[in-house]
């Protein structure tokens, strides 16, 4: 909450303190047909210190295809940073049953150079999707490692609907500077979805 002194608007002299939004909207990608992937590959830098990504309506082409992530340090021009995650997930169906919470073992990656997934397979019906949120945390540090998280919901790709709730926590093992990111689908394209990348200003 932000004070001014002035007894009305008529005797504002000075609106550049005024705060203008701790978040600053950076780049848009909106998938309106199929792609292989998504990248963002400028305006990560030491700008901002935390970096945050948007997922909205991430709709694949192929039933129980997984969401997934990868970095470069050189702009894009290639991919496959060294990265460690770690994942959990909560869950229930639409009748209100079978009610989860569970390490997923087999979706976290130790040291992994490829692609990695950030969420368990999405149903590709026309009214399933992805929604959810990304944190990259110092991109541009050349002393630590790379650390993000994602919070992710999904409605499931497998008999009966289930919510997903998925959390995914690691690192992009380099001390290099990150500089883009890559979406993607374990299977198939990415049939629709908006991402949106904003940086985070200090506080």
């Amino acid at each position: 909450l932000v004070k001014y002194n002035n007894n009305s608007i008529s005797a504002v002299t000075d609106l550049d303190s005024i705060p203008s939004g701790d978040m600053v909207l950076l780049a848009t990608n909106t998938i309106t047909s199929g792609v292989a992937s998504s990248s963002f590959t400028s305006n990560i830098d030491s700008t901002y210190n935390t970096y945050m990504f948007k997922f909205i309506n991430i709709h694949p082409s192929t039933n129980a295809g997984k969401f997934r992530l990868i970095g470069s340090t050189d702009g894009g021009s290639s991919y496959g940073v060294a990265t460690t995650t770690s994942m959990f997930e909560a869950l229930v169906d639409e009748s209100g049953s079978n009610a989860t919470l569970r390490y997923e073992d087999g979706d976290d990656v130790a040291q992994s150079s490829s692609a990695f997934p950030i969420s368990t397979g999405i149903g590709s019906d026309a009214d399933e999707s992805l929604s959810g949120q990304m944190f990259l945390f110092s991109p541009s540090s050349t002393t630590f490692v790379k650390h993000f998280m994602t919070s992710t919901n999904l409605v499931n790709g497998s008999g009966t609907p289930y919510t997903v709730s998925t959390r995914v926590g690691g690192y992009f093992n380099t001390t290099s500077a990150i500089d883009a990111v890559q979406f993607s689908m374990s299977s198939g394209n990415i049939d629709s979805g908006v991402i949106k990348m904003y940086g985070l200003r200090e506080s």
